[in-house]
């Protein structure tokens, strides 16, 4: 048996892999309920059942139907957009939301093909004011929008 398309059968292992760990770790600490009266168990095991399902499919297509090879892995954009997460998280206290979206956005955007500084400036923008208007104007959330010493 030949893998005709090695992309969607990794990607169809890695489904399974994930549904089933779903589906272990649902069932063996919480409880599972029925369906009229489901338990905090009840939908992590449906889902991961789901994916479990689903990575089947793939990994059987990826049998019989021509696909594309598995591309080489780039670290950069991997890499960048983690380092931007990670400092989003240590900034959003001391710096505010402001500069700590600013930082996200930059950073994770050198992780592209093309880093254009206008369509970044523009995106890190309109991030900042849908940030301010959803969740510290609309949720209430306590996000400290400046550095504490511009307060």
């Amino acid at each position: 048996m030949r893998i005709k398309s090695p992309k969607d059968f990794w990607a169809g292992l890695m489904f399974i892999a994930f549904g089933l760990a779903a589906m272990i770790i649902a069932l063996m600490n919480y409880q599972f309920g029925t369906s009229v009266r489901m338990g905090p168990g009840y939908f992590p095991a449906v889902l991961g059942g789901l994916m479990v399902f689903l990575g089947t499919v793939i990994t059987a297509t990826s049998l019989a139907i021509e696909g594309p090879k598995v591309p080489r892995l780039n670290f950069r954009p991997l890499l960048l957009v983690l380092t931007a997460c990670v400092a989003y998280g240590y900034l959003i206290k001391p710096a505010g939301l402001v500069v700590a979206t600013i930082a996200l956005v930059f950073v994770s955007a050198l992780g592209g093909h093309e880093f254009k500084w206008k369509e970044v400036s523009v995106l890190a923008l309109l991030l900042i004011v849908f940030s301010v208007v959803v969740f510290v104007k609309g949720l209430t959330l306590p996000f400290p929008l400046w550095p504490e010493v511009f307060e």
